[in-house]
């Protein structure tokens, strides 16, 4: 038996001091990895509920007079006299203006001449007719001929009198065309004419109205509404909005007018309100800054804005299923006070993960869960 060599009997002792080394590292690196696993804290989740959430958007909109109209003259002629001004308040079927035009009146007067001659013809005819109409009840004293023909230039003649009688009434509706009236209650806003100006309803004096009249009481306010928000007013929707004039005080509008389509340009729906301005304090015109209130009556499914992971892929909430951790893509919506709607394939009281993270994998287990209130802080 050959002597063992001083090498060996040194290299043993080494050895096994390694192996010793290395089974008690590896002890502890199982105890580390059980404590790190028994010391995990569990994932916080909660119930998913529908909620209201409470916001509004500002969108200008235009305050124009309920009703506006240009008042033009309906025939050539002269004005005569001017019964109001700029910043007048009228009432339905004033006077605001007289114009002269002589010839219209030499065209009434013979107008009514032609009436009173065609008349006269008329009356004198129907007299023949009905002379001619009484002999004729004796047998052989007028022939049926003749008495065709006096009916027939009686009615000749009485469709000549209706046609004088009527141009006789068109050239004095041309004459009540002289005076201009107020159509409904307002204000002049605009005066373009003086006394002794040429208007008409063609050439130089046709250019500008000489009256523009709105009304001032009532106030129509005309907003365009973007296409996501459209579904947020309807009927009877109350609005508050603010004018630059008078930025500390907010008045009050209700929805009465939609209609009903978008515009292709602007892909808004115009939508109109009816103001009460008794005090005048509005202008037409003016420009108003309108807050609209977003809110849904049925609610939406709302989350804390943690809930929501937004990965290169996309837009995840993860959903508990079984133990497990499921990516569900959805849509956001509104973001308030640290909440934000989401749209997707969720249903009530769908178990969501509260702080949702890339290391929270896709259908990976799920060990430990503690259900919290989804407004935690």
């Amino acid at each position: 038996m050959k002597p063992v060599s001083k090498s060996v009997m040194i290299l043993l002792p080494l050895v096994a001091f390694a192996l010793l080394l290395q089974a008690c590292g590896s002890s502890e690196a199982k105890s580390e990895e059980a404590h790190k696993e028994a010391a995990a804290p569990a994932l916080e989740a909660f119930s998913l509920q529908k909620e209201q959430l409470s916001s509004s958007i500002k969108i200008p909109g235009e305050l124009q007079a309920f009703q506006r109209v240009d008042l033009y003259a309906k025939v050539s002629s002269f004005v005569k006299k001017l019964y109001v001004d700029v910043g007048s308040e009228v009432h339905a079927g004033q006077v605001l203006v007289t114009m002269e035009a002589p010839e219209i009146n030499s065209q009434l007067s013979g107008a009514e001449s032609r009436l009173k001659s065609q008349e006269a013809i008329y009356l004198s005819s129907k007299a023949t007719y009905d002379r001619l109409l009484e002999t004729s009840k004796t047998p052989g004293t007028v022939s049926q001929n003749d008495l065709d023909i006096a009916f027939a230039k009686q009615k000749s003649d009485l469709a000549q009198l209706e046609a004088a009688r009527a141009s006789y009434h068109e050239v004095g509706d041309n004459r009540n065309y002289l005076e201009i009236r107020a159509p409904f209650n307002g204000v002049i806003s605009r005066r373009n004419v003086s006394a002794g100006a040429y208007v008409g309803p063609a050439g130089a004096g046709s250019n500008l109205p000489i009256f523009t009249l709105q009304e001032q009481k009532k106030l129509r306010l005309i907003v365009s509404v973007p296409e996501a928000y459209v579904s947020y007013l309807g009927d009877n929707s109350e609005v508050g909005f603010t004018v630059k004039s008078m930025p500390s005080q907010t008045f009050k509008a209700k929805v009465t007018r939609l209609s009903g389509a978008l515009d292709e340009r602007l892909r808004a729906q115009s939508i109109e309100m009816d103001v009460v301005n008794n005090d005048k304090k509005l202008l037409p015109g003016m420009v108003a800054e309108v807050s609209i209130p977003l809110t849904n009556a049925d609610g939406t499914f709302v989350v804390p804005s943690k809930a929501v992971l937004n990965s290169t892929q996309g837009v995840y909430i993860i959903k508990v299923i079984n133990n497990k951790a499921i990516w569900v893509p959805v849509k956001t919506g509104r973001i308030v006070d640290g909440k934000v709607e989401v749209f997707g394939e969720l249903a009530l009281n769908d178990v969501l993960v509260r702080t949702a993270s890339e290391e929270i994998r896709d259908s990976s287990d799920v060990k430990q869960l503690t259900m919290v209130s989804a407004g935690k802080k």
